[in-house]
């Protein structure tokens, strides 16, 4: 079992600093300023200041050399209220969401497009 918890910008640093270290000395939670929470379904902790969590159990683990891959299902979604509107829709440009990628940590909210705006007909354009 394990928990993802999606990182924000607020987050950064914490996420960089338990990336670096490891936990076998260093409470991660402590050490980062993070609030362990219980999850919903299943019994591991997760980070209260994570805005998106996703509670996974294992179901296959594929050893690839050096790593091991873990395939896993996910159990359930937990996900900041502010981030719900009133039909339950969510809004996750709300979060301030980053990624990492080559090395930094960038942040995300332009949208590019949306689900099936590739297709989409175009309305006729004056030339």
């Amino acid at each position: 079992m394990f928990v993802v918890n999606l990182a924000t910008e607020k987050l950064a640093f914490a996420t960089d600093f338990c990336g670096v270290k490891s936990g076998r000395n260093t409470d991660k939670f402590a050490a980062a300023g993070l609030t362990p929470e219980k999850a919903s379904f299943i019994d591991v902790p997760m980070i209260k200041e994570s805005p998106v969590s996703l509670e996974c159990i294992v179901r296959n683990r594929l050893e690839l050399g050096s790593h091991d891959m873990f395939i896993a299902e996910i159990v359930a979604v937990d996900v900041e209220e502010s981030l719900l509107d009133e039909k339950g829709k969510l809004h996750i440009e709300k979060a301030g969401l980053i990624c990492y990628s080559h090395g930094c940590y960038w942040t995300l909210g332009k949208s590019l497009g949306y689900f099936g705006y590739s297709v989409t007909k175009k309305k006729n354009v004056q030339r």
